[in-house]
């Protein structure tokens, strides 16, 4: 199975073409069923939720649990960046398979592990594997895309995952009230539903006509491969810095906020109110949004997209009201939706094609390592400097932004110059 893109010679003319609806219809089979799947994956991502639960109701510690937990978040580090090398040796839909097929095993397996070693072993596997299909995802979704829809792509196939993570937690605790083997067992028939989606609707390859593609692509350091060639690329290394620090501030509103929330002596329906908020408008106002900034140049997402967090968090050092966290909240959504489909999409814009697969990987590892180690420093820092802990987040923010505008080029500096891509048939 073979799916070939072709390229017209006629250059682009721009047209309001990039819409919602319009790039959805014309985007091939593959893409959609890659648009499912995530969504599908993310239903019913049931495991991290509610696995301390559920080690618990075993007769495990509250650390015990606490440190499987830690060991999921390991995995999935490890998982971006073995998926990154995976994807680029053996293609989006074999990755796929081998992600789905052995997480939907290993799902299981944790409900018959017989000694807490082995329960951590397949916790850490099924993390691992299953983190496998993401930069293959992501590299098929731009190997098939049009380049000037690259950023809508994104940004629908992020709407998915949020849909799905926003309905987990019921569809979870509905399964839960039956049984955790109910629950466990849901998880692996999702994972087995989307193997099959990408069995049936994946290209096993792609074969493409790409000599004005790699006019745009920037040739990988000679002398190095894999990571190493990754590395090699300053510009992109300082990107992943970027993301990195951004990710251990962005996630400061799960464990810091509340926290803060709290010892001010205000009612914790503020904190679930301003979680809804960020919620709501991602998910109502993302794809929306993405439609005007797909045209922006990438420099300029880039600083409202990383420098608005910085905005929203100094927001919350102004005073402990709830007016002043609602209105931070909604800055650094604001941000979100602005930079997050760009800031996303950049990496499979930016390598050569031959390493496509690494450079997601890695962005997508350290910005999961930033998420596993960023509520441990802003809880421990928050317990040293109590409020101030938001202005060292902005500081820290900032930086980032500052990296952000460092290491991000423009990957499509002439809109009118780009060909046409037709879309993708699988044969």
């Amino acid at each position: 199975m073979t799916a070939v893109l072709e390229t017209e010679e006629t250059p682009r003319v721009d047209k309001p073409d990039d819409g919602v609806f319009v790039t959805l219809r014309e985007t091939p089979r593959a893409v959609k069923a890659l648009l499912l799947g995530g969504f599908i994956s993310r239903l019913a991502a049931f495991i991290q939720i509610y696995l301390v639960l559920f080690l618990t109701d075993r007769g495990f510690s509250a650390t015990q649990a606490g440190l499987a937990l830690g060991v999921y978040g390991g995995g999935a580090v490890v998982g971006s960046l073995a998926g990154g090398s995976l994807s680029d040796r053996l293609g989006a839909r074999a990755v796929t398979l081998i992600s789905m097929g052995g997480s939907a095993v290993l799902i299981v397996s944790i409900l018959y592990a017989p000694t807490y070693a082995m329960l951590l072993a397949a916790v850490f596997m099924v993390s691992t594997i299953g983190q496998f299909y993401r930069p293959a995802a992501q590299t098929l979704l731009t190997e098939l895309t049009p380049r000037h829809r690259v950023v809508m792509i994104t940004a629908m196939y992020r709407l998915g995952l949020n849909l799905g993570m926003t309905a987990a937690p019921l569809i979870g605790a509905a399964l839960l009230s039956l049984s955790y083997n109910a629950l466990f067992w849901g998880e692996a028939a999702a994972a087995l539903a989307f193997g099959a989606i990408a069995m049936f609707a994946l290209p096993g390859r792609t074969v493409r006509v790409k000599k004005e593609r790699e006019a745009t692509e920037q040739p990988a350091p000679q002398g190095r491969s894999g990571y190493l060639a990754v590395l090699a690329d300053w510009r992109y290394s300082v990107y992943l810095v970027a993301m990195l620090l951004t990710s251990i501030v962005y996630c400061q509103y799960t464990a810091t906020l509340p926290l803060d929330i709290a010892a001010a002596g205000i009612s914790l329906w503020w904190y679930g109110a301003a979680v809804s908020l960020n919620g709501f408008i991602v998910i109502t106002c993302e794809l929306a949004m993405t439609k005007v900034v797909q045209k922006w140049p990438i420099r300029l997402t880039a600083l409202l997209g990383l420098g608005l967090v910085s905005v929203g968090y100094a927001i919350y050092a102004i005073s402990p009201l709830p007016i002043w966290f609602m209105v931070g909240t909604l800055v650094w959504t604001l941000s979100e939706i602005i930079g997050g489909p760009t800031t996303f999409a950049y990496p499979a814009l930016a390598g050569p094609e031959r390493l496509r697969g690494r450079y997601i990987g890695a962005m997508q590892s350290v910005f999961g390592l930033g998420t596993a180690i960023g509520p441990v420093i802003g809880t421990l820092v928050w317990f040293q400097v109590g409020r101030s802990v938001w202005l060292w987040a902005a500081l820290v923010s900032a930086v980032a932004t500052v990296a952000g505008l460092i290491g991000m080029q423009n990957q499509n500096p002439d809109r009118s110059e780009e060909p046409q891509t037709a879309a993708a048939s699988a044969t």
